[in-house]
């Protein structure tokens, strides 16, 4: 549950300390780098008493004067004469002060040599004020205090920030709006709003000023801890375990803007919890960014995923195939200019084909569909439906000779050379055309026939309003249609790296979640993902195996994305290619070698035996090897066996660099 009245202010109040890339940030106190080597309780008492024992004796022997009156020099040496043997009080006093002088110096040694301070902290007066809960702190100032909206105050809007500090107060604001509210005013301070249309709405609405298009202020249910003060969703738990590092032990982990820039790629088998634990709270998480105004998100799914949610969390629906959808799909993603439209219906439709080296053919198919919609959309100003492109890939007698005619009325000689162009190449054994028209016709069957219309009597969704703080959900008919699904996971993911380039307001976040990107990552899509990072876009994809992806394209996926998480269930194969890219790292390797005791005196060979009798075993001594070695992070074996069920292996990058390593998080935590 969202927070709301008086827990939205303690929510709003709780410190936020800067940590390392995926931690949780809402409450976490940092831990030291190296973990404390730990003593045990009864080791420590023990020690500090002999240490007691020893210090009180090494004083009895100096006041008894066993060992000597060397200790006394430095008084003698640093004191006059007639101090100390001047009146009764005054040598007195001399010889107890020097005393109190010595004790201290022995306490001071006893006191480190026993480890006192560990002991006081462990169980002395910190230990008690650890066990008792902490008196609630102070509210802070007005200047310090969230609640009030200092920065409005500071901008020169306090009107807008007494009447949001009473909406606070009054438990009327949430989370949602807090967020929506703060990026309006960033805004502001970048000079794209002006700030009396600011204050005024705040004036107006209070806590739902600035709404978002929808007028939804929250989603109709949250299935994971949200903090949209870091814009973060908790996910999991970092394990408290030997291979995870200290710092990192026990922590929350999270994930936000900040990570999904770089992208991120999930493996795992069916069952691992890659759309319930992982993609529906960043999904959620997206979401209400978009409410916000700060993200725009775009979820590519089958239809009934459970990793994309509820229909009612999004603005746009669309189902390709579905009767009942209220929303079509725009083929050329609002593209204007033939080149760039059969651009990214060329990756679409034969990107999956294309020589991972030279990309020939993706080439070669966009110049065949850009001579055949050039000229189509010369006449008829619009580009061609799937039926009219199918009939011109596939050369049909009676459509391109009408096209010609058409070319020629108008007088285009330009057109008539790309037309004139495409039928000399076609019928050549490299003539990409043929492989053109088998994949349009997979998109050219009854179950599309209202579909990917471009006359105007639909309502196409481009991926052009990316530009906006939009929330749409793209259920691909995956049940009968299963290549035709590949061909538009395709086409979306390439309409979307094309238009985040192109927008107008690089601020907003946006980021595309292909639930299951089998057959969608081509070299095309390998070069997009590393471009997103400076478009302040990202992208989540999710694999069953990296067998789905073609060999060469294995080794650049995963050093395209700055976030890699393997979990449970993964083969040694796709274990392999995460250890490689994880890398190796300096360890330290004890090696110990236990070696029979050989006794030479009757004595000794005696004990030998009656020990040997008792326990069974030669008297053994050991040797220890400490040496650096270098090994894996994470070996492919480890990945494929040692990562139990809800967990998983991941690192992150996020957009300014820092890195996190490879961490076993549990995903149900």
């Amino acid at each position: 549950m969202p927070p709301d009245g008086a827990s939205f202010v303690a929510w709003l109040r709780t410190e936020r300390p800067p940590a390392s890339p995926g931690i949780w940030r809402y409450g976490h106190t940092p831990r030291p780098e190296k973990e404390p080597e730990p003593v045990p309780g009864r080791q420590l008492i023990t020690g500090a008493l002999i240490a007691l024992l020893v210090g009180w004796l090494v004083w009895s022997l100096l006041q008894n004067h066993y060992l000597g009156s060397w200790w006394l020099v430095p008084l003698k040496l640093f004191t006059p004469d007639s101090w100390r043997s001047g009146g009764r009080v005054t040598s007195a006093v001399v010889y107890n002060a020097y005393n109190a002088l010595v004790i201290t110096g022995i306490l001071t040694v006893v006191a480190r040599l026993g480890r006192w301070s560990e002991v006081w902290h462990r169980y002395g007066l910190p230990a008690w004020r650890r066990a008792v809960p902490a008196a609630p702190a102070a509210p802070p100032s007005a200047e310090e205090d969230p609640a009030q909206w200092p920065q409005l105050r500071a901008g020169g809007a306090p009107e807008a920030a007494e009447r949001l500090a009473a909406e606070t107060g009054a438990g009327v604001m949430r989370d949602v709006d807090h967020a929506r509210i703060t990026r309006a005013w960033q805004a502001v301070r970048a000079g794209r709003r002006s700030r009396e249309e600011f204050t005024r709405a705040v004036l107006a609405d209070g806590a739902g000023a600035c709404p978002h298009p929808s007028g939804a202020r929250d989603l109709p249910g949250r299935a994971a801890e949200h903090d949209l003060v870091t814009a973060q969703v908790r996910v999991g738990e970092v394990g408290d375990t030997p291979r995870n590092p200290y710092a990192f032990r026990g922590a929350g982990l999270a994930l936000g803007p900040d990570l999904l820039g770089t992208s991120l790629l999930a493996v795992g088998p069916v069952g691992a919890g890659k759309s319930v634990r992982l993609v529906r709270p960043v999904v959620e998480n997206l979401c209400l960014l978009a409410l916000a105004g700060r993200a725009a998100v775009v979820v590519v799914s089958a239809a009934g995923s459970p990793g994309a949610g509820s229909a009612e969390q999004y603005d746009v629906v669309v189902r390709p195939g579905h009767p009942d959808s209220v929303y079509d799909l725009d083929l050329y993603g609002g593209a204007s200019d033939p080149d760039e439209a059969a651009a990214v219906l060329a990756e679409a439709l034969v990107g999956d084909l294309a020589d991972p080296h030279t990309g020939g053919d993706t080439r070669r198919s966009t110049t065949v569909l850009a001579q055949l919609i050039g000229p189509y959309a010369a006449v008829h100003g619009r580009f061609p439906s799937v039926p009219e492109l199918r009939e011109l890939l596939d050369g049909a007698p009676a459509a391109l000779t009408a096209l010609r005619k058409d070319l020629e009325d108008l007088g285009d000689t330009t057109m008539l050379r790309e037309l004139d162009a495409r039928a000399r190449q076609s019928g050549s054994p490299h003539d990409p055309g043929p492989a053109l028209a088998d994949r349009i016709a997979l998109l050219d069957r009854p179950a599309f026939s209202s579909f990917f219309d471009t006359s105007g009597r639909t309502r196409p969704f481009s991926l052009r309003a990316v530009d906006h703080p939009v929330r749409v959900r793209i259920d691909l008919p995956e049940r009968g249609h299963a290549d035709a699904s590949r061909i538009l996971a395709r086409l979306v993911l390439a309409q979307f790296t094309e238009s985040v380039a192109a927008r107008e307001d690089p601020s907003l976040f946006a980021c595309l979640v292909l639930d299951d990107a089998t057959g969608a990552v081509t070299p095309q899509t390998v070069r997009s993902l590393q471009r997103l990072r400076s478009a302040n876009a990202g992208a989540v994809l999710t694999l069953r195996t990296l067998e789905e992806v073609p060999r060469t394209l294995r080794g650049p996926l995963l050093g395209a994305v700055g976030c890699r998480v393997a979990l449970c269930g993964l083969t040694p194969w796709d274990g392999q290619d995460f250890a490689e890219v994880w890398g190796k790292e300096w360890t330290e390797a004890r090696d110990v070698t236990d070696r029979q005791i050989v006794a030479d005196e009757p004595l000794t060979k005696a004990a030998h035996f009656v020990r040997r009798a008792i326990t069974g075993k030669a008297p053994t001594a050991q040797s220890v090897t400490v040496r650096q070695v270098e090994r894996e992070r994470w070996s492919a074996s480890e990945l494929a066996h040692a990562v139990p069920p809800g967990h998983a292996v991941l690192s992150l990058t996020n957009v300014r660099g820092e890195y996190a390593p490879p961490l076993l998080v549990d995903l149900r935590k």
